[in-house]
């Protein structure tokens, strides 16, 4: 890897290893917060107002992944004069949330002792 950039490569190795680490989180996130129905701006708006920023290109296909998944039930209707599409979790969302939820906590646990704890020494020291 030194020879193909070097430290050059450091940064774009970086950002696609957040990506595919935020990619996870942002599905647990958009399901938790639609135990609430929110239409795409308004869930957008809260996300990031709880530090999970989303971009409307990457919202709105998950959105619709959700959905098709049967996760997610959606229903148009007017506010404002303007036709919305409403979210919510589905029965089995619901489900599945509470899966995700207790499982991101085991994970996020195991890492916490992990990081906090300091290296084994090498076998035969």
């Amino acid at each position: 890897m030194a020879e193909m950039g070097g430290k050059t490569m450091i940064p774009e190795l970086f950002e696609n290893l957040r990506l595919e680490l935020r990619r996870g989180c942002l599905t647990v996130a958009v399901l938790t917060q639609l135990r609430q129905e929110h239409y795409g701006y308004a869930l957008r708006k809260a996300l990031a107002d709880r530090g999970m920023a989303i971009d409307e290109n990457t919202l709105y296909p998950l959105l619709r992944r959700l959905e098709s998944q049967g996760l997610l039930v959606s229903q148009w209707r007017e506010e404002d004069k303007r036709n919305k599409r409403f979210y919510r979790l589905s029965a089995d969302g619901e489900q599945i949330l509470g899966r995700l939820l207790a499982e991101w906590r085991d994970i996020n646990d195991s890492l916490n002792r992990i990081a906090d704890s300091r290296p084994s020494p090498a076998p035969g020291r």
